[in-house]
């Protein structure tokens, strides 16, 4: 364990891991009980689409993703609000979207490489200091907002019909959480890859939400198994040399589990 820690790319790693793992999680907490958990795998889509952009560029695709998803996601709820799309068939229409002109784009920039590849199956070592620092820029403002919007939030989630009658802006409430869940998907595919960015925003609450008595020990839990999650699962690929994005989501299925037959003998 210490050697694994002395390189300077591991530990790079595992900060920029922990802190955009953390931000996903909670706001996955929010999106899962609104229902929108979805949205991670739609929009994870069209990060394809920014990253096949940015190779054309000779850009970062980093920064040319973020602008291109977070307005994929403005697109999802003009989808809804205008065209009374339900949220889900919105979703799959800007996945849907995402992902042929993504493939379309990255055939124009010359077919699969290895960069690409590290993209959309996660090369979390090959984080840059740049990029760890926007993770910790993230993980602030998604938890700022919380504590500075907690009753919105809250109540956003579990009544919004209501909470609109009562003058939550709740409109306003749903278009930051989900701009906000755009950057933090863009910046969680170098670390479990394009393909399974959404597990990442949905096990963790799920597994929280199995075996928590409040609100607020839902938000520290699955912050907790998302930031545990990823520490576990870059070890266990660095000890059995198989690739850490597969490996963080297999530790994070494992919490599941153990989550889901704690409740079940909880209630025996």
């Amino acid at each position: 364990m210490i050697e694994f820690l002395s390189y300077g790319f591991v530990q790079r790693g595992l900060v920029a891991g922990s802190l955009v793992a953390a931000a996903c999680a909670l706001l996955g907490v929010f999106l899962v009980l609104k229902r929108l958990s979805l949205i991670g795998d739609g929009m994870s889509h069209v990060c394809l689409t920014g990253v096949a952009v940015a190779l054309l560029m000779g850009a970062s695709p980093v920064y040319v993703s973020i602008p291109v998803v977070m307005a994929a996601s403005l697109g999802i709820m003009k989808l809804t609000q205008k065209f009374k799309i339900y949220g889900d068939a919105a979703i799959g229409i800007v996945s849907a979207a995402g992902l042929s002109v993504g493939l379309l784009l990255t055939a124009l920039a010359g077919g699969f490489n290895t960069d690409l590849l590290g993209y959309l199956f996660g090369s979390i070592l090959t984080v840059t200091v740049g990029e760890a620092l926007l993770c910790g820029v993230l993980l602030a403002i998604v938890a700022g907002g919380i504590l500075a919007f907690y009753r919105l939030l809250v109540a956003t989630c579990f009544d919004e019909s209501f909470a609109h009658t009562r003058g939550v802006p709740t409109h306003t409430v749903n278009t930051a959480l989900v701009l906000i869940t755009s950057v933090a998907v863009v910046l969680s595919f170098k670390v479990v890859g394009i393909f399974l960015i959404s597990a990442l925003i949905i096990i963790p609450p799920v597994s929280a939400l199995l075996v928590s008595r409040t609100f607020k020990q839902v938000l520290w839990l699955s912050a907790v198994f998302a930031v545990a999650s990823v520490w576990v699962g870059v070890y266990g690929s660095f000890v059995l040399n198989i690739p850490s994005g597969a490996a963080i989501i297999l530790v994070n299925l494992i919490v599941l589990a153990a989550c889901y037959v704690c409740k079940g003998v909880g209630r025996e």
